[in-house]
């Protein structure tokens, strides 16, 4: 099956053009027009969102969790489609959108299950006490209610899970809210094919054509103008730093400031403990290489700094990373924009004087190649650009004198997604004294393994203090995600006809 974008809006159930259009830049195939979301584009969108939200907002679980199965169904059922538009597009292999088609689709179902089980709505119930002296108690329900129409940003590393109908949309639609997509331009031919199949669901289940829309662009007006929106009441993004802080901060000018939910960035530093070293130095050097290269590096959890004990164990770990690193080849980057910024990105290390090389690597064009440094503690710590995140193929060593100096380079990161321990039964020690700084750093804490590759599940969370995310209470990835677009209501002797169904 080949798919032949259209290249238009979909706002409440009607595909709509624009006068003005921009180009898709596939990484193979041909390119195709879009239109360009306009104010009035995102407004006929927030707008039928509003008109939709008391209909949709007060549907059953069931009715939501049976949507939400369709959803996954329809894109099913344009498996072949979207993956050939997605590898046209992104340049990613088409099993690794395979792959990210089963994880998109398995969220959906995942947050289906969820709802139907209700334990999401943290209902409480306070029995009335006339008796009480000195006074008496009224009758307290508390139940989460949805909070109203969600924007979501499709993010560029992930066309299908992380994008139109990625893990923001599905936990928004799980909740009971409508969605406005801002699509992302690196991919909008596989965010068209995915709102088709969106708008197919809400067709079979008779839900409202408000319930979900989508507005292609490839500028930052009809991103603005939707978070500007008074209709919209949260936002769900997942991007560059720069970006999402723009983002967050027109969030908070509002007459009525709203929750950004930004997923923004982060190096997830990963901290080789002696005894683990000195047991395994090859093996750790071998997988880092992988986790690091891993998809060009376009994983939000990729391993960007590892820091390590100076001494020999420190530099077979070293050897056997260059020797691993050596056989990556350049790889296809998701749009010319993003190898571009990750040259740049390089150079900040390649020049850096307090900066050695482990293994250096050109690409041209849309290509990026591995290129792996090493520094000491000293200078990581002088420089705070060493810290930020280089979105791609590119790694730190960073060296400390002795272990016990880990703790100290630890306490200096920023908010981190994912910090990761690799230790034995002898570094339980070290590992004690590093646990409480990395769980006040990162979301996610692991041992013995890598960050990239986050599991959907109930436990996972996928953000972490500021700058990873704009929000450290929430997370992006698992069913907790929902959370992010409830409010918690209190009913006081609301008489039980008047009580939403779920309070019962």
């Amino acid at each position: 099956m080949t798919f032949t974008p259209h290249g238009k809006h979909l706002i409440a159930g009607e595909w709509v053009a624009g006068s003005a259009t921009f180009r898709s830049q596939p990484a193979s195939g041909e390119a195709h027009d879009f239109s360009v979301g306009t104010a009035e584009h995102v407004a006929a969108a927030a707008e039928a969102a509003a008109r939709a939200f008391p209909v949709y907002g007060d549907k059953s679980r069931a009715e939501r969790a049976a949507f939400l199965e369709a959803i996954a169904d329809e894109i099913e059922a344009r498996a072949a489609a979207i993956t050939q538009i997605g590898t046209e597009e992104t340049g990613l292999p088409a099993a690794r959108l395979e792959g990210e088609r089963g994880r998109t689709t398995g969220q959906l179902r995942l947050f289906a299950a969820h709802i139907l089980a209700g334990d999401y709505l943290d209902r409480r119930v306070d029995k009335a006490l006339p008796e009480r002296k000195p006074l008496p108690r009224p009758e307290i329900r508390l139940i989460q209610r949805p909070v109203g129409p969600v924007a979501v940003f499709g993010a560029s590393n992930f066309p299908l899970a992380f994008s139109t109908a990625g893990g923001d949309t599905a936990s928004a639609l799980a909740a009971g809210c409508p969605v406005v997509v801002k699509g992302h331009p690196a991919h909008p031919g596989t965010g068209e094919i995915v709102a088709e199949a969106i708008r197919a669901a809400i067709e079979k289940t008779g839900m409202p054509a408000g319930t979900f829309s989508l507005i292609q662009s490839d500028g930052r007006a009809a991103g603005e103008a939707l978070v500007r929106h008074p209709a919209i009441k949260a936002v769900g993004f997942t991007g560059s730093l720069a970006a999402g802080r723009a983002l967050f901060d027109l969030c908070a000018a509002r007459p009525e400031p709203i929750p950004f939910f930004g997923e923004l960035g982060s190096v997830n530093p990963v901290f080789l403990l002696p005894q683990a070293l000195a047991a395994r130095a090859d093996e750790i050097g071998k997988g880092w290489a992988g986790s690091l290269t891993m998809g060009c590096g376009q994983f939000c959890t990729n391993p960007g700094v590892v820091v390590v004990a100076d001494g020999e164990d420190a530099d077979r770990f070293v050897a056997a990373a260059r020797e691993a690193l050596a056989a990556v080849g350049p790889q296809t980057m998701l749009t010319g924009g993003i190898a571009d910024a990750f040259r740049r990105g390089k150079a900040l290390f390649s020049g850096h004087d307090g900066v050695g090389a482990i293994h250096e690597a050109d690409a041209e064009g849309r290509a990026a190649a591995p290129n792996v440094y090493e520094t000491t503690a000293a200078a990581f710590m002088a420089d705070r650009a060493l810290g930020h995140e280089v979105f791609g193929p590119l790694g730190v060593v960073v060296r400390v004198g002795k272990a016990e100096d880990m703790v100290a380079l630890a306490e200096s990161f920023e908010g981190q997604l994912t910090a990761t321990l690799h230790l034995d039964e002898g570094d339980t020690a070290l590992g004690r004294a590093l646990m409480p700084v990395l769980e006040r750093k990162a979301g996610r804490v692991l041992a013995n393994g890598w960050p990239t590759g986050v599991e959907v599940c109930d436990a996972m969370v996928h953000g972490g203090p500021y700058p990873a995310s704009t929000n450290f209470g929430a997370t992006s990835v698992g069913t907790m995600a929902i959370r992010r677009f409830l409010r918690p209501v209190s009913y006081q002797n609301i008489p039980a006809a008047l009580l939403p169904a779920d309070c019962g």
